[in-house]
């Protein structure tokens, strides 16, 4: 996507909420969150004010970008809430606060951090790869925090566990500037591309391209299978009373 470049309106960040890391993390989460505001880019986060999480709201709502945190309410009345937030979302679990988070952005990042981060990530990017949504995935790899964990990605990919594909769509750079653009150009599995053309022709007004209506084609015979089953189901099912 080199000549056509995405634009974003919110990026979720993930990161370590510890506060015990040395301070180089917690810049470089500051530095991710400064990006981010001068790019004009709004911020979903976790919604803690600890740690890495902390420092990059902080970073993103001193040059004046917005920050939206989610937050499980178990948390909140803990007292570890961000409630400098330009918006702090409350939610009953931790499933509905990844849920959330991944409804309001439009890209997201993993910074340094422990199981959490870790698990968040590779959540959005299975999305990505079984084309759940059109949103492109990346890691911030400051000091080479993420090697071994792309080094597991290309021993998966030479084990046959991941595609080459599923491999490239994850963008990586030790540099927020260059992270950002590398996600604004990030290749997509095929068929999200196509859903992707698909949609924005169908905003546009622009008819179809061949690929596009053969895509639409196979998508809704795809849907209209579950539909028939019903249908068939409950036919039998009033034929039986």
């Amino acid at each position: 996507m080199a000549d056509e470049r995405r634009s974003f309106h919110r990026i979720c960040v993930y990161g370590g909420s510890s506060s015990q890391v040395d301070g180089a993390y917690l810049k470089c989460a500051a530095d991710l969150g400064a990006a981010l505001a001068r790019h004009g880019i709004g911020v979903v986060f976790g919604g803690g004010k600890a740690g890495m999480m902390g420092a990059m709201a902080d970073a993103a709502l001193a040059k004046g970008g917005e920050v939206i945190g989610v937050i499980p309410r178990s948390l909140v009345e803990k007292e570890v809430a961000h409630t400098g937030c330009t918006s702090l979302r409350v939610v009953e679990s931790m499933h509905e606060r990844k849920a959330l988070m991944a409804e309001l952005a439009d890209a997201f990042i993993a910074l340094p951090g422990g199981w959490g981060t870790l698990e968040e990530f590779a959540e959005v990017a299975t999305w990505t790869q079984l084309n759940i949504h059109l949103k492109p995935v990346g890691l911030l790899n400051k000091w080479g925090f993420w090697d071994d964990l792309l080094r597991w990605v290309e021993h998966a990919r030479q084990a046959g566990f991941l595609s080459t594909t599923s491999q490239r769509m994850v963008c990586v750079s030790d540099s927020p500037e260059t992270l950002i653009r590398a996600l604004e150009e990030a290749e997509l599995p095929d068929a999200m591309e196509k859903l992707g053309k698909l949609q924005k022709q169908v905003q546009t007004g622009i008819p179809a391209t061949n690929d596009a209506t053969m895509y639409l084609n196979n998508l809704s015979v795809i849907l209209a299978v579950p539909v028939l089953i019903i249908g068939l189901f409950a036919f039998w099912r009033r034929s039986q009373v």
